[in-house]
């Protein structure tokens, strides 16, 4: 690694600008003024998203032959939130400032905020009343009771309900999962820190059904395997932590409950939850909608209702993260600061720059045939425009890991620069290597990390 000093941690600020500089975030109808709580992914934000959920599912369904996926509707039959609580029950306690209507989570204020009865700028409050975080809508032309229908707040009753057809389609048998990721939805009173709380999000969940006797055993195996997964993902280890839930956090549904917390910006927060939620899911669908989803074992003919552990993190959550974590702004030279996103390489939405030295004597249409190769293993950019330093660090601002220059040299001898973005570490490469070299470094950062 070079010797490169950090010389300004990251801060919501400059994380922010740089996603809507770079294309990564957007703010949603911006040209309208932009919608609160909303956000759009753009061209580099999107492939982000999508990498980061192709290496959960391949952690949790590739890599484990017993779990399959689902992917269920986002409506659902009404009376699957009424078994599973939420109409009754899912709800945040809301007051406002009286006198400039701003409006708070009961439980967000600090304690001497709440004993006062006075909002952060020390205006009276409201009484506390609850605000149901469900969204509802009506399917079909007419809008009557009948037709309520709810955009769901999370995806893990999607799997519920489905968890019979699958057992009688997959031959899977206990312990098995079903993994899922998906949009969800809350009507959050207050949102904020970006990316991090929104009204619209995405979910990825695995529910893993065990017997009774077997939860705490697989409740451990998960919890430390899931950590294991952000470390495999890059991510730094002193940037997380557990957290166990106390008797006044622990849901109602849950014997035991962990997240797994991050160290972003703002803070520790949740990052991802880890849940025994016993057997009270299939209970209550069991109840609501009479039908038997106790689980047979064949060997001892027992029947019983499994329990299950449920892993659930979210993706657009995810994102943010891996943002904090790979952002770094350091000092190369006196006076000279570069901004890089250290990405894992199978994270960052560009592996590979490809840049001629100068655009005249065939030097970019030879860039452009090596482009045009390495398009078959890796996601590419090619660019031909300003000072080689300069492009070097527009790489290196988006997380590219490596970037290939064709200069006078290629011509004579048919080998081309690779540099490295972290070390900016620099080495001339047979073009007929390139792409074994660089398969051969994303490797070697898997194994070890750098």
């Amino acid at each position: 690694m070079s010797e490169q000093t950090v010389v300004n941690p990251q801060t919501m600020e400059n994380l922010v600008s740089l996603c809507k500089r770079r294309g990564f975030v957007f703010a949603s109808s911006d040209i309208y003024g932009g919608l609160a709580s909303a956000w759009d992914y753009g061209p580099l934000g999107v492939e982000l998203k999508n990498r980061i959920q192709r290496f959960w599912w391949r952690e949790m369904t590739q890599l484990h032959d017993d779990i399959v996926g689902l992917d269920a509707a986002i409506m659902m039959h009404p009376r699957v939130w009424e078994a599973s609580g939420h109409v009754e029950s899912f709800a945040d306690l809301m007051v406002e400032d009286t006198v400039t209507n701003e409006r708070f989570r009961w439980d967000h204020l600090p304690e001497q905020n709440r004993e006062q009865m006075v909002s952060p700028a020390g205006n009276p409050l409201s009484q506390p009343k609850e605000f149901n975080l469900m969204f509802k809508t009506h399917l079909g032309p007419v809008q009557e009771s009948s037709s309520v229908v709810y955009l769901r707040p999370e995806t893990a009753q999607g799997i519920y309900v489905n968890y019979k057809n699958v057992l009688q389609t997959s031959r899977v048998r206990i312990p098995f999962g079903i993994a899922q990721v998906g949009k969800a939805f809350r009507n959050e009173i207050v949102t904020k820190n970006f990316i991090f709380r929104t009204c619209e999000f995405e979910q990825m969940e695995m529910q893993f059904f065990v017997h009774p006797s077997e939860d705490e055993k697989w409740f451990e195996y998960w919890k430390e395997e899931r950590m294991q997964s952000y470390r495999r993902m890059g991510v730094r280890v002193d940037r997380l932590r557990f957290h166990r839930h106390g008797p006044d956090e622990l849901a109602h549904y849950a014997k035991d409950a962990f997240d797994i917390q991050f160290l972003f910006p703002f803070g520790w927060q949740e990052l991802e939850g880890i849940h025994n939620r016993t057997d009270f899911d299939l209970r209550r669908h069991s109840e609501y909608s009479g039908k038997d989803l106790t689980y047979l074992e064949d060997a001892t003919r027992e029947r019983y209702l499994p329990y299950i552990i449920e892993t659930s993190a979210g993706l657009t959550r995810s994102v943010l993260m891996v943002l904090s974590d790979a952002y770094e702004e350091e000092t190369i030279a006196e006076g000279d600061v570069r901004t890089v996103l250290r990405f894992h390489p199978e994270l960052a939405p560009i592996t590979v720059g490809v840049f001629p030295l100068v655009k005249k004597d065939g030097l970019a249409e030879l860039a452009r045939d090596i482009e045009r190769d390495l398009r078959a293993d890796f996601t590419t950019f090619y660019d031909q425009s300003g000072a080689i330093g300069r492009r070097y660090r527009r790489q290196d601002e988006v997380g590219t890991p490596f970037c290939v220059t064709i200069d006078y040299q290629t011509r004579e001898n048919n080998t081309v620069t690779l540099r490295e973005r972290d070390s900016m570490a620099q080495q001339r490469v047979p073009v007929a290597e390139l792409a074994a070299r660089i398969k051969q470094a994303i490797t070697e950062y898997k194994r070890t990390g750098t």
